[in-house]
């Protein structure tokens, strides 16, 4: 009994919500970020974060993409017809669709640093199969397609960011996460 009291509370204690809402007519269920690559070469940075939310009973992925560099930053851009794809390590391909119209980074300068910031947030829509699927699998492999173009992301089972000090599972992600959208 206490077994099953202690893996009751490790499940609830996943979890854990940035936002929590319901009114009569909403409901909003929102999971906080998690680093999921890290890029540094010289002085240019990239961060890619996911998030999960459940909006009015509709499960989907926040996407943050955030760059720093003491140069110029190129702008990135998503399309109504953007996708995110993910190989699995059992070697299934998922694909998420892009939640909205067409948005591109916002642009930031950080005066202390000298430094340029861009930063993107996006949603990705699941479908019912490829949801089932992320749940029984790790991610090896992202791929993100920008508007005129695509970027990989080699997905990690363990990550230790250099510059955030903090430890994550990104490969885990799905597996971990999504039972708290449903």
């Amino acid at each position: 009994l206490l077994l099953l009291t202690l893996s009751v509370n490790a499940q609830k204690k996943d979890c854990i919500y940035d936002i929590e809402e319901k009114t009569d007519s909403t409901s909003l269920k929102s999971l906080p970020h998690k680093l999921m690559n890290e890029k540094i070469f010289g002085n240019k940075k990239e961060f890619i974060f996911f998030g999960l939310l459940n909006s009015d009973g509709v499960p989907m992925l926040s996407l943050q993409q955030l760059q720093k560099s003491n140069d110029f930053i190129p702008t990135s851009c998503l399309s109504k017809n953007s996708k995110i794809v993910f190989q699995l390590m059992n070697g299934k391909i998922v694909t998420l669709l892009h939640a909205f119209d067409d948005i591109c980074s916002d642009l930031n300068y950080n005066s202390e640093e000298k430094s340029n910031i861009r930063i993107l947030t996006a949603y990705f829509y699941f479908t019912k199969t490829n949801f089932e699927e992320l749940k029984n699998s790790p991610i090896s492999l992202v791929r993100i397609q920008f508007s005129g173009e695509s970027k990989d992301y080699v997905i990690k089972s363990e990550l230790t960011s250099e510059s955030l000090k903090t430890k994550t599972n990104p490969a885990n992600y799905f597996i971990d996460y999504l039972k708290c959208v449903e």
